[in-house]
């Protein structure tokens, strides 16, 4: 199974989480959902400046746009690695170990991802069979040496489509 989807996901469909006005120590700067999973971010190899989702909160069928803005403090090379969870509701959907070069193609990146600014901007068509319900997403990345890069997880609600009306002449049998 390719993991390009539930990767993005945490990135892109966790926009879909009730949009918050107060931000919290733990929320990625930007218009998003995103949160990062630990207070102490110090020592990790990327600092995420802003992450911004058009729309938000994004639906099944639409296209997402991802925007953000960071910076890697060392080179990240092939053997990084990305420990992710995808849950529906309370059922785990995922939960594997994959790899983050081959991952980040999706994103137009490239290993070794250089020192210094970096910028994403990717758009993504949902898929309109998302099923209804909450979907809670962690990605948690470690560079080939093992040492962390980010953590980030996301609460995403996907809404049932509104079921159609038939118009309300046909409802009492004639013309209105």
């Amino acid at each position: 199974m390719r993991l390009s989807v539930p990767f993005l996901a945490l990135i892109a469909a966790g926009a879909n989480a009730l949009s918050i006005n107060r931000r919290g120590e733990l929320d990625v700067p930007g218009h998003n959902p995103l949160k990062f999973c630990d207070p102490d971010r110090s020592n990790d190899l990327i600092t995420i400046e802003e992450v911004n989702l058009e729309p938000n909160p994004p639906q099944a069928g639409d296209t997402l746009v991802i925007r953000a803005t960071g910076t890697v403090k060392e080179t990240i090379e092939d053997g990084a690695y990305v420990n992710l969870d995808v849950r529906y509701g309370y059922i785990k959907l995922i939960s594997t170990q994959a790899d983050l070069c081959k991952e980040i193609k999706n994103v137009e990146l490239t290993c070794p991802i250089e020192k210094g600014k970096i910028e994403i901007f990717k758009t993504i068509d949902l898929p309109k069979e998302i099923p209804p319900g909450r979907y809670i997403v962690q990605a948690d990345v470690y560079s080939k040496d093992d040492e962390h890069i980010t953590c980030l997880t996301a609460t995403v609600y996907f809404k049932p489509k509104p079921i159609g009306r038939p118009p309300l002449g046909n409802l009492l049998g004639g013309d209105l």
